[in-house]
């Protein structure tokens, strides 16, 4: 651990989402360099996730490649973009390249999403999810026999032709994304963690996300000993502490539109922002989006602050979670910018906490 980052806190219960810029080999290479500086820090997990312009699974060979002991995961990857047979394949050999530092995050996007990008039904997503993971843990240990599964949405008949070593972890760690009952539901009865969503704050924790993950655990008669929750922080920094807070309020107003997060407003009284964030969606008009959000949901829903208070802001959020990922808001930013904002977050963590003036 670097000798700043001994100064501040333990960063092994962090991780920090890994956005790097250049072409060809150079954006892959940077993605190594700054998980190998993360790891040195002591972050315990560097993360990536995919979109419809890159995949999570090809970058994630980089950064295990490029460190040696930081948790290697996709935040998220989508569960119904691969066949469950692919997700085996490219988990084990995540897992052989890593020696068994692979966390597998996984979730659906929107119904639009699994409709209009991923070419399947919009229908039952949490169903289709369960039904991944079942089918997925059947797969891991296919160098012990055959597979078969006939279900709802997927349908295996596999015996091995060929030496199937076993994987270096016995059991693959699957954490699922989950924001409202049924996603939340589904993690609790068949997930190793839930991977919640940015538009997370403690009140949503406390009042909608555990007690589901607890319904979900009854419904399938396990415990949730060892179970992770895993939060993430949008979180922006500049000495300007008033450019950070309208960089995260841009950031959180594209999601504040989306249905998905009627629950998360209405339980803050935040209704009356997302009905005026909702116009400014419709106009297109992002400024007026960024000015619509209050202040009280942009310090619940994120960080913004001056590099040297990171560390302890960050800290007051790590407590409501077992895991915390920090990200850049990188809505709006170019590629460079998004790498440069995700330096800033790894350097911010690691400088001295400020200290009291004198009296």
């Amino acid at each position: 651990m670097t000798e700043g980052a001994s100064a501040t806190m333990r960063l092994d219960g962090y991780g920090l989402t890994i956005f790097s810029a250049g072409r060809g080999t150079e954006r892959f290479r940077r993605a190594a360099e700054i998980a190998a500086l993360a790891e040195d820090a002591g972050f315990g997990a560097v993360w990536t996730g995919e979109l419809y312009n890159r995949s999570a699974t090809v970058p994630m060979t980089m950064l295990a490649a490029g460190t040696s002991r930081v948790r290697i995961g996709s935040n998220i990857a989508y569960g119904a973009g691969r066949s469950p047979l692919i997700w085996a394949a490219e988990a084990r050999d995540l897992d052989e390249l890593s020696e068994g530092r692979v966390v597998l995050g996984l979730g659906n996007g929107t119904r639009g999403m699994l409709e209009n990008w991923l070419s399947v039904s919009g229908d039952a997503p949490a169903a289709r999810m369960e039904e991944l993971i079942e089918v997925l843990r059947k797969l891991w240990r296919l160098h012990e026999g055959p597979v078969h599964h006939d279900g709802r949405f997927y349908r295996v008949h596999l015996a091995p032709t060929a030496e199937t070593p076993a994987p270096f972890q016995e059991r693959l760690p699957i954490w699922t994304a989950g924001v409202n009952a049924g996603m939340v539901r589904v993690a609790g009865k068949v997930a190793d963690g839930l991977v919640a969503h940015p538009m997370t704050t403690t009140a949503y924790l406390d009042e909608v996300i555990r007690p589901e993950l607890a319904r979900g655990a009854e419904a399938a008669g396990r415990s949730l000993d060892g179970f992770v929750v895993k939060g993430i922080r949008m979180c922006a920094v500049d000495d300007d502490e008033e450019a950070a807070r309208r960089r995260l309020a841009f950031a959180i107003a594209q999601y504040v539109p989306a249905r998905t997060y009627d629950r998360l407003m209405a339980l803050h009284g935040w209704g009356a922002a997302q009905d005026r964030i909702r116009v400014a969606a419709k106009e297109r008009d992002g400024a007026a989006m960024a000015r619509a959000v209050p202040d009280d949901m942009i310090d619940a829903i994120g960080v913004a602050c001056r590099p040297a208070e990171l560390a302890c802001r960050v800290a007051e959020h790590k407590a409501d979670v077992d895991h915390l990922n920090l990200a850049a808001p990188v809505w709006g930013l170019s590629p460079e910018d998004a790498e440069h904002a995700t330096r800033q977050l790894l350097h911010a963590m690691t400088l001295p906490a400020p200290q009291p003036a004198l009296p």
